[in-house]
């Protein structure tokens, strides 16, 4: 790669991991560091089969008088503490020799590490050495194994249940919003259709009531009902703006003070004309009352009359009125242009819920929130991936984006064994997702085993910040036939802002070739199963590239 940007490492990254890993096996194999003389801790066995127990027996050497205590609690973990033991106590020469022993097992195959454990004489702290051990499958012999007929499949239930009452709610909802819409068109059609002048639009009325044919059929209730309103509602368009709602009582006194106070020019006549005209229609609306239809047909005559003589009655508005009215109507119009758009957007808005709902309901809320909120890694798994050669020997990968150059701090004497090393870098330990790839080129002819250079993996990851680390092995080829050692498993890391406790899982790759060695980690938040698919795609994808000495 051309890229020349140089990053150091912060202390939660595990660049250490990165060749100085198996410098410090290569140098220092064979070499033993025994803990405190005075601590001493051992297993009967390295090796046992799923769910049997190892015996992990501390030993300590102390005065008679000091103050020793061992550990307590789940301070073995990937391991699973089943029982401890009294401390038996020995004495020689005045001296004390404790012994705790401690009963441990794994329900899982694989290799796993037993931590240090921390113990305290007085005011000192002593710690013993971590000690690797195997649990095996168990071996089962198929062909004295009685076998069983195939179970039917069973439908298990989805990870999201959606409620039934939320179901009917949505349903409720979206009949109340396709009523609601129906509704508002049928008010805006409404409101579209022009309405006539006051006095054009009574003549109108009269008209139809005359082609209505209502006294023919003797509904004499209805027919009084229309004339009755066709006269109020000239009154209250034109004259008096609670003609409508007023009792005929009221509508009379206000007609009598609007003549006395020389507003209106009626005549007695007109008024009382008109006063039995609301009365005949009040009884014929309330009392079932029923007049004949002579009387009926002189009362529509009348009812024109009255509607002429207002019409004449009213004196033309004036300018300032003119202008008044003109400000009010536009007020009005304003008020319905507002009341159309909160209606508008409280339908988008029911809408818009509405189509989340179903999207929650069939795709699930992680895929909802994930696609139309974002998620780094989904945006990073979906987006355009590079493949590119890195470091010398060279390795081929793709990844979605660039590794940028990063530098690794040597000893002086590792420093000397190597012709050159390369590291390059994507993300953090602390984000979603995080990637290196390093390559080393030796001077000369290096042999070393990659199984027992592997063994100081966990001793990095722990002294990178790493815990209850969980790691297994296997051997792996990559897509071109080059053979290697696949380290996987998972940690946890603490953020050390928060302290929040972050679990990982992780995939090592390890390869020996051509007098060099390569190494590609991937980390990544085990919470986040986009970060799953980035790192099983990384890992299919390396490639050694083998070249000609």
């Amino acid at each position: 790669m051309k890229e020349k940007n140089n990053t150091k490492y912060s202390n939660f990254d595990i660049s250490g991991l990165l060749g100085f890993l198996f410098f410090i096996c290569l140098v220092f194999s064979g070499s033993t560091v025994n803990a405190q003389e005075n601590v001493n801790a051992k297993v009967d066995t390295t090796s046992i089969k799923i769910g049997e127990q190892i015996r992990y027996k501390i030993d300590v050497s102390a005065n008679s008088d000091q103050l020793v205590v061992f550990p307590e609690g789940n301070t073995f973990s990937p391991l699973e503490l089943l029982d401890t033991s009294d401390v038996d106590t020995i004495s020689k020469s005045g001296n004390y020799r404790l012994l705790k022993e401690y009963f441990l097992t794994q329900f899982d195959s694989g290799k796993y590490v037993i931590p240090r454990q921390e113990i305290l004489i007085e005011n000192k702290t002593y710690y013993t050495d971590s000690i690797p051990v195997e649990v095996r499958d168990v071996v089962v012999d198929t062909t004295k194994q009685k076998l069983y007929p195939i179970k039917p499949s069973v439908e298990v239930s989805s990870g999201f249940n959606f409620p039934v009452w939320l179901w009917w709610i949505l349903g409720v909802g979206l009949i109340a919003a396709l009523v609601g819409y129906f509704l508002i068109r049928r008010k805006k059609k409404a409101e579209t259709e022009p309405e006539l002048p006051p006095y054009e639009q009574a003549m109108a009325e009269l008209q139809k009531l005359d082609s209505s044919q209502l006294l023919e059929k003797r509904e004499i209730k209805e027919y009084y009902s229309q004339l009755s309103f066709s006269v109020r509602k000239y009154l209250d368009r034109k004259i008096y703006d609670h003609g409508l709602e007023s009792t005929t009582n009221e509508l009379i006194l206000y007609l009598e003070t609007q003549r006395t106070e020389g507003k209106l020019n009626l005549s007695d006549e007109t008024i009382r004309n008109f006063q039995k005209i609301l009365q005949r229609a009040d009884l014929a609306k309330f009392a079932n009352s029923k007049p004949d239809i002579i009387t009926a047909k002189e009362d529509r005559t009348k009812s024109q009359q009255i509607i002429e003589e207002l019409r004449e009655s009213v004196p033309e508005p004036t300018e300032e009125e003119l202008q008044k009215d003109k400000a009010f109507l536009e007020e009005q119009a304003k008020k319905k242009q507002k009341r159309r758009i909160i209606i508008g957007v409280l339908t988008g808005v029911a809408i818009l819920i509405i189509g989340i709902s179903v999207l929650i309901a069939t795709k699930g809320i992680t895929y909802v929130k994930d696609t139309y909120l974002g998620h780094p890694t989904k945006e990073l798994l979906e987006g355009d991936w590079i493949r590119s050669e890195y470091g010398n020997p060279p390795v081929l990968v793709t990844t979605p984006k660039v590794l940028v150059r990063g530098e690794m701090d040597m000893p002086q004497e590792v420093e000397q064994m190597m012709a050159g090393s390369e590291t390059f870098m994507y993300g953090s330990l602390l984000s979603n997702f995080y990637t290196t790839l390093s390559t080393i080129k030796f001077k000369g002819e290096v042999n070393f085993d990659l199984k027992k250079a592997v063994d100081g993996i966990y001793t990095n990851l722990e002294n990178q910040g790493a815990r209850n680390i969980i790691m297994k092995q296997e051997d792996f080829t990559t897509i071109n036939g080059a053979k290697g050692l696949k380290v996987f498993g998972s940690l946890e890391v603490e953020n050390p802002v928060t302290g929040e406790v972050i679990p990982n899982e992780y995939v090592i790759l390890n390869f020996a070739e051509k007098g060099g060695f390569e190494q590609v980690i991937v980390i990544f938040n085990e919470n986040d199963q986009y970060a799953q698919e980035i790192s099983n795609r990384i890992i299919n994808s390396v490639e050694l590239i083998n070249l000609e000495d």
